[in-house]
């Protein structure tokens, strides 16, 4: 299932794999902003060395340079449900972000609204 995203991203990665651990076939999608700035990921938790089932979404600010942060918005069972946060959070960060000089503003404008709140 291919996600519409905004008309400031693109997908950048997607692919579908099965590990070798599992028969179970897991999905992985990167998106990445047209400034360049920001790149989301949509990936199984346990690439990051999680031991959480699910996929995780998480941003990364000005990927690919030694300043580059990554942030884990939220983890959830499904990648489908998994995507459809990137979307919403695509949508928030592309509505406030003004360039290079509020991309912090707006990271953390779209992180608080689609973190899981506790």
């Amino acid at each position: 299932m291919e996600t519409d995203v905004p008309s400031e991203w693109t997908t950048e990665v997607c692919r579908t794999y099965t590990p070798a651990d599992t028969d179970r076939e897991l999905q992985y999608r990167t998106y990445l902003h047209e400034s360049g700035d920001l790149r989301l990921k949509v990936a199984p938790a346990s690439l990051d060395g999680e031991d959480h089932p699910g996929y995780a979404l998480t941003a990364t600010s000005y990927p690919g340079l030694d300043l580059s942060e990554t942030v884990r918005v939220r983890t959830v069972l499904m990648f489908e449900r998994c995507t459809r946060i990137a979307g919403d959070f695509m949508e928030l960060f592309s509505a406030s972000y003004d360039g290079p000089g509020s991309l912090e503003d707006a990271l953390e404008y779209a992180y608080e609204r689609t973190r899981e709140h506790r």
